[in-house]
């Protein structure tokens, strides 16, 4: 019997005393740290806010207001209820929260992490369109202890359901980087073979090589635009599923949706020219698409230079060039008319097919849904939540003692 089945044999039929958080820890929030405290105070020591990108650091400064270890959870926003496991000295904003287990409890502070992990959203409260999980409504979730009137053994089981938790997190972090470092390489590798600057190829500016379309929604108050669908609408929700080669959309329209019935042709490339500029897709089936692309289809005297899988590629190039080409307002938006001027490269045929073909296959072990890393990923995580729901599987609580 492995580590794995002894423990679940042993919690099966262990006594549960079910106590409010407020009960069993200690909980503080965070203070205003503005952006410009952070540049005036800065050091080694991390702040932690609401968002969830870079574990939540927002900046470093050289104080800190914890220091040990702690479960931290964000108080409002979009990402209210989030929580994070804190260890070591830090600070955060008054939009998060500080656990710790008090003296009294036998509470592991890393099993109060996993715990609230599944828990703490089902208390977080709509709000007027701001959702928010405060003080008083995070105190009054049910914490599990399992074997309450023998502290020892009590914790041995919260530390034994930790490491094998741990186990498994940590198995999935080290995939996702080991993925990040692949994706680093790849670009390298992508870029270096895409790099033409010292090669005599010839070249021409965007705008002469393809027919250039906006995309459009149709009316919404239409409804016959939006039955019996037959015509492939994409969005970006589309590249966000399904990836960058997408031969079937999400959502489908009528035929009379199109304008002047004129689709977007097949071996399109549809680039996102607004909000998450330079986002695109290979699209290899006739289509329309929504406003925030531009459809790029080569024009027919360019038809038998190009292979569209090369073009794609080179898309990527684009899509840094399009970061760096926006125009500053509260929409964002690439400059349209420098756009139509970026200069395409057109290497021999032979020579397009090649790297097509090379980046094809390092992609696949980097991005596929299919194979390769993110799969694993993706395995690891499905396991991860199977035992943690499993091991944390206590009596249903009935009423905090």
């Amino acid at each position: 019997m492995n580590d794995l089945d002894f423990l679940i044999k042993r919690l099966d039929g262990a006594e549960v005393k079910w106590k409010f958080l407020g009960e069993v820890a200690v909980l503080q929030r965070g203070r205003e740290i503005t952006k410009g405290f952070l540049a005036k105070n800065a050091g080694d020591f991390p702040v932690y806010s609401s968002q969830t990108t870079n574990n939540g650091v927002i900046g470093r400064i050289n104080t800190y207001d914890f220091n040990g270890e702690y479960v931290s959870w964000t108080t409002d926003g979009a990402n209210a209820g989030t929580v994070f496991y804190r260890l070591g000295k830090f600070s955060i904003t008054t939009h998060c929260g500080v656990i710790k287990s008090n003296e009294q409890s036998p509470l592991n502070n890393k099993f109060l992490y996993y715990w609230l992990s599944i828990s703490t959203k089902d208390h977080v409260s709509p709000g007027m369109g701001n959702p928010n999980l405060t003080n008083q409504r995070i105190k009054k979730i049910p914490i599990p202890i399992p074997c309450p009137d023998n502290p020892t053994k009590s914790l041995t089981i919260q530390t034994e359901i930790v490491r094998i938790l741990d186990k498994f997190s940590n198995l999935k972090a080290e995939l996702k980087a080991e993925l990040k470092a692949r994706r680093r390489q790849y670009e390298y590798y992508r870029n270096s073979m895409l790099n033409f600057e010292d090669m005599d190829v010839l070249w021409k500016p965007l705008g002469e090589l393809f027919l250039i379309r906006n995309g459009y929604t149709p009316s919404k108050s239409n409804h016959s635009y939006w039955q019996d669908g037959t015509v492939p609408w994409f969005r970006m929700d589309d590249i966000r599923t399904n990836g960058r080669i997408l031969c079937k959309s999400l959502q489908l329209v009528s035929k009379s949706a199109v304008k002047a019935g004129r689709l977007f042709p097949a071996n399109s490339i549809i680039i996102a020219t607004t909000a998450t500029i330079g986002e695109h897709a290979l699209i290899t089936v006739p289509h329309i698409s929504n406003q925030q692309f531009n459809s790029l289809s080569l024009k027919s005297e360019f038809a038998d230079k190009f292979d569209m899988r090369f073009i794609f590629y080179y898309c990527f190039i684009l899509k840094e060039w399009c970061l760096k080409n926006t125009r500053n307002s509260s929409f964002p938006s690439v400059d349209m008319h420098s756009f139509k001027k970026f200069l395409f490269p057109i290497p021999p045929l032979h020579q397009q097919s090649e790297i097509a073909s090379k980046l094809e296959k390092f992609e696949a072990l980097t991005t596929s849904i299919s194979e390769g890393l993110p799969r694993e990923i993706a395995l690891r995580q499905q396991q991860y939540k199977f035992y943690r729901d499993l091991l944390l599987s206590f009596p249903k609580h009935k009423q905090a003692a």
